[in-house]
């Protein structure tokens, strides 16, 4: 056996070190993801029935406050430094759509 050349061994380590970082890492996503033109046809004075139908019920049930509907979103991926996140704030009056809150 002849030992091997130099330059193949050097290619074949560059070659898989380089295929290391090609690991995929796919992005996280958790919530209830909102389209901006179903946040705009949000109105005051729409029912319970209204505002699940258009945004969906929400991620999280609220055990304290019932007229209260909390839609949150998350994202973390590599395009982005930090992750994003999203929150709409949906307050009830008498099963009408009192407020709106939104933070993004």
């Amino acid at each position: 056996m002849r030992p091997k050349k130099p330059a193949v061994v050097l290619a074949l380590v560059l070659l898989l070190s380089s295929a290391a970082g090609c690991v995929y890492r796919m992005p996280v996503q958790q919530g209830n993801f909102l389209e901006p033109s179903q946040i705009e046809q949000l109105q005051e004075g729409m029912t319970r029935s209204q505002v699940s139908f258009l945004l969906g019920t929400p991620m999280i049930p609220t055990g304290f406050d019932a007229d209260r509907w909390d839609y949150f979103y998350y994202v973390k991926s590599r395009r982005f430094r930090e992750p994003q996140t999203r929150r709409l704030t949906v307050h009830f009056e008498s099963d009408k759509v009192a407020r709106v809150e939104r933070e993004d």
